[in-house]
């Protein structure tokens, strides 16, 4: 049995984006997983990172995120509400974030679960060591993550050269950055395109095929970012000039660029 998080934003509980919710937690607990869920707006989760968020400052006189986060996270003085949702991310398994594609982002509210909860020494500044452990290493590495969005918009706008740009490029800083950067298993996005407009009957499709990738979250090959430390960034930073010659930009960082192709949209 394994444990995964389920971490979600959309405040009408009628949603399909609680319809797939609700699809994953049958799912999961049949296939004999424990199921740990966050939802944010029934929580009423606190979405803004501020000086309420250390209860106990190293320096009173001028507030430095990267410095209280790194302090209260070492001497176990964080907000409950943070401490307690790190818990959960690191007791799992695998993290799957549920969402509607809001501004081609993620909603407020779960950014601000994401700014708070990954704090310093945790999700970055890992054991002290800088950027040691980044891209590919941290405390999360072994985890799997895996984001599910739902789009308003028709998959053409999300196409190669659809007017959107591709969704996996859209959500790359969430993909490669909020959940790559410390040490998950990144799957590939799942997307139900034309949310807004989707029939009953697209739905019960929409959830069906929902249902059948959460089957594969442990089996399914994870999404080839290249990792810092396995060789292709000599010095941490930049990519070897021999690597992924002649390209740059976010796929550059992709080891397979047919990872990133878009998948066959939920409803056809």
């Amino acid at each position: 049995m394994k444990k995964v998080l389920i971490v979600f934003a959309h405040p009408e509980p009628t949603s399909l984006n609680h319809q797939l919710v609700e699809t994953a937690v049958h799912v999961l607990q049949q296939d004999g997983h424990e199921v740990l869920l966050s939802d944010l707006y029934s929580m009423g989760w606190k979405a803004v990172f501020d000086e309420q968020d250390f209860p106990l400052r190293a320096h009173p006189q001028r507030l430095s995120f990267i410095e209280e986060s790194g302090h209260s996270y070492a001497v176990g003085r964080q907000a409950p509400d943070i401490a307690a949702e790190q818990q959960k991310v690191l007791a799992a398994d695998a993290l799957i974030l549920q969402f509607p594609l809001w501004w081609f982002g993620m909603p407020a509210i779960l950014k601000g679960w994401i700014d708070r909860v990954w704090a310093r020494g945790l999700a970055y500044g890992y054991e002290g060591a800088g950027n040691r452990y980044r891209y590919g290493d941290g405390a999360f590495k072994g985890k799997r993550a895996l984001v599910s969005v739902t789009v308003g918009g028709p998959a053409v706008d999300y196409s190669p050269r659809g007017i959107n740009g591709p969704l996996e490029q859209l959500l790359f800083p969430i993909t490669h950055g909020t959940l790559f950067y410390p040490g998950m298993d990144v799957l590939p996005v799942h997307a139900v395109y034309g949310a807004a407009q989707l029939s009953a009957q697209g739905a019960e499709v929409a959830k069906a095929q929902w249902a059948a990738r959460l089957e594969r979250i442990f089996d399914d090959t994870p999404t080839p970012f290249r990792r810092q430390n396995g060789g292709d960034y000599p010095d941490g930073h930049v990519l070897a000039p021999d690597i992924a010659s002649g390209r740059s930009g976010l796929l550059a960082h992709v080891a397979d660029q047919g990872a990133l192709a878009p998948m066959k949209p939920a409803g056809t």
